[in-house]
């Protein structure tokens, strides 16, 4: 299955269509022009189509409702999940400013001191 993303005007994802790889075939092989020409054809828009790799194989990311298209890094970029983590080059996936604890515990990311805090679990009782 082919994915292709429907960019908005501020370059943020709209919506995620899957389509049929034989859909985006030209001379045997993939071809994303083929593909947006599908979508606006079918669509019967001139919307800006971009296409995403479910396994991140390209476009650094799988693009998602809310994530932004970087034209000139080609990456699709999650929102800032909080305003102290920064965004990875390379990567294009934000990282915490502190490593999250390697153990067995669950952690969740505490803005207001910037760190990681433990999540007790819930017993239930």
């Amino acid at each position: 299955m082919a994915h292709f993303a429907k960019i908005g005007s501020d370059n943020v994802v709209i919506r995620v269509h899957v389509l049929n790889n034989e859909v985006i075939m030209k001379d045997g092989e993939e071809d994303e022009a083929t593909g947006v020409e599908f979508l606006q054809n079918l669509y019967k828009n001139t919307d800006t189509y971009i296409q995403t790799s479910y396994n991140s194989n390209f476009r650094k990311n799988y693009a998602g409702v809310g994530f932004t298209y970087d034209q000139t890094k080609d990456a699709f970029i999650a929102p800032q999940p909080f305003p102290s983590w920064e965004l990875d080059e390379d990567t294009c996936r934000w990282q915490a400013p502190t490593a999250r604890p390697d153990d067995d515990k669950m952690y969740g990311w505490d803005e207001a001191s910037t760190s990681w805090k433990e999540i007790e679990k819930w017993s239930g009782q």
